[in-house]
């Protein structure tokens, strides 16, 4: 496997370049075929090239203590407690869930916010995104963490505008068979956080970033106009991948 820096050979199963560091050009998982490293599908059959992201899961040493979470390829050891981290959050939140728990039956609602979160949910997986956590009727991503990506910004900007689609075409189905439409908002920054795992109480540990980044992302998408992504700070990062609307707030602040 030669990389695409300096050409240099490795063996197969690397993800970097042994001589130079260099990312090497990842294998479809589904067909085979290989990809430029900063590719997020494959160019033969369309699948998605981002790992596979696994539920946390503990190891527990010769004491019989909890020592480390697994998520995806990324050990979270205790080692990771206040250890500084640039990455991107995004915060996603369902707007008109009140009204439709007012209007239809409890379980009808329910089942109509929760397909939409597995949508937006989907979407952040497919771009290689962590969850920790949900928050009703939205979600809170982080990206470059505990996965490192070098695009993360990228990554979250995709998956926000993946998760708007997918909810116009679910909102444009709920209307034509004669239900209330279902549009989201989001709040997408990139900033240095302290990330660390905590203990739920319960015998598991989940990965938590703490900082202004992710409090930021989170007043981003309370005042982004509804259907659009907020996003001040990554469109600076992102300049010239995306095309990018300066667009005023329901509070009259710039977006």
């Amino acid at each position: 496997m030669r990389c695409g820096k300096y050409g240099c050979d490795n063996r197969e199963g690397r993800k970097f370049c042994a001589k130079c560091g260099g990312p090497l050009p990842p294998s479809c998982p589904k067909c085979g075929a290989r990809n430029e490293p900063q590719e997020f599908f494959c160019g033969e059959c369309g699948a998605s090239l981002a790992p596979p992201q696994r539920e946390p899961t503990t190891t527990v040493d010769s004491r019989g203590e909890q020592t480390a979470v697994q998520i995806g390829d990324a050990r979270l050891s205790e080692d990771l407690e206040g250890e500084r981290k640039t990455v991107t959050a995004l915060f996603a939140d369902i707007k008109g869930s009140t009204e439709l728990m007012e209007n239809l039956d409890p379980e009808e609602a329910q089942t109509i916010v929760d397909l939409a979160l597995k949508l937006m949910v989907d979407a952040v997986r497919r771009y290689g995104g962590y969850i920790p956590q949900s928050t009703g009727d939205g979600i809170f991503a982080l990206f470059g963490a505990p996965i490192a990506h070098e695009d993360h910004p990228r990554r979250a900007l995709h998956a926000a505008l993946r998760m708007q689609e997918d909810l116009r075409r679910y909102s444009a189905k709920l209307v034509a068979e004669g239900g209330m439409p279902i549009q989201c908002r989001v709040g997408v920054n990139t900033g240095e956080v302290v990330v660390r795992t905590i203990s739920t109480g319960d015998g598991q540990r989940e990965y938590a970033p703490i900082g202004h980044t992710t409090n930021l992302a989170s007043r981003m998408q309370a005042v982004a106009p509804v259907a659009s992504i907020a996003a001040d700070q990554v469109r600076k990062l992102c300049e010239g991948y995306f095309v990018f609307n300066v667009a005023r707030t329901d509070k009259g602040q710039g977006s």
